[in-house]
């Protein structure tokens, strides 16, 4: 769909690499916080000790680092809209496509918009 007359339509996706390791931390820590009695802790090692210790000392803690994790993922995914905005990015679906990117991958997708520089046009 090409954007009509007049709009601005960039998008960038990110790094597969850096989506890659946001879902599975994401997901390791899901498991952690939703279901920590199915993890094989042993079968881990370092990692496995470690969640253990803060399944059995802290769970309170991940508990509301998993909500507060997702809180700053619509921070920053409201922040991408006004992004978007201010660098003149007019087209409905690339605002779109910037507010779901940076709400699930953060600020791997955030600091792509941050650093993108639009081309300022010439009055003549």
């Amino acid at each position: 769909m090409a954007p009509a007359a007049g709009e601005t339509a960039y998008f960038q996706r990110g790094s597969l690499f850096w989506f890659a390791v946001i879902t599975l931390a994401f997901g390791y820590y899901t498991w952690v916080v939703f279901w920590p009695q199915s993890i094989p802790y042993e079968s881990l090692g370092p990692l496995g000790s470690f969640t253990q210790y803060l399944v059995r000392r802290h769970q309170s803690i991940l508990r509301n680092g998993y909500w507060l994790a997702w809180l700053i993922h619509v921070g920053e995914a409201l922040y991408a809209m006004v992004l978007c905005k201010s660098k003149g990015i007019t087209n409905g679906q690339a605002r779109l496509l910037w507010t779901l990117q940076t709400f699930l991958f953060g600020i791997a997708s955030l600091s792509i918009l941050m650093a993108y520089r639009p081309r300022r046009q010439k009055h003549s």
